[in-house]
């Protein structure tokens, strides 16, 4: 069973639980609904998990609500730990390249400070 966990900076501020707050109460529910199936299932679908390539070990956590795409960024800290770093709404095809720096950034600062 893997553990999700959202990434604060040094002075306690989650910008995923900013992002979360922001969805009304069906999207959020979706997202919760995946979050919870990437914890309790032991495979994982591509369709809700994927790494992205030609990053630093940065993974996708893929929700879909009617039109809408949502993602969020993060990282294994072990092998059943997943910090959540990065969230936003995808308007686009690819990941845009400024959401996987964000996270990657935050990934590095985080693995510091542990």
């Amino acid at each position: 069973m893997r553990k999700i966990n959202f990434y604060r900076d040094r002075l306690g501020y989650c910008p995923v639980e900013e992002f979360l707050d922001r969805l009304n109460a069906k999207q959020a529910q979706k997202v919760a609904w995946v979050l919870r199936l990437i914890e309790e299932q032991e495979i994982i679908p591509s369709t809700y998990l994927k790494k992205l390539v030609n990053t630093d070990e940065i993974w996708e956590v893929r929700v879909q609500f009617g039109n809408d795409i949502f993602r969020l960024l993060g990282f294994f800290e072990d092998r059943n730990l997943i910090i959540l770093a990065h969230a936003f709404q995808k308007k686009s095809q690819k990941t845009p390249k400024n959401d996987i720096h964000i996270a990657e950034i935050r990934r590095q600062e985080y693995l510091r400070r542990r």
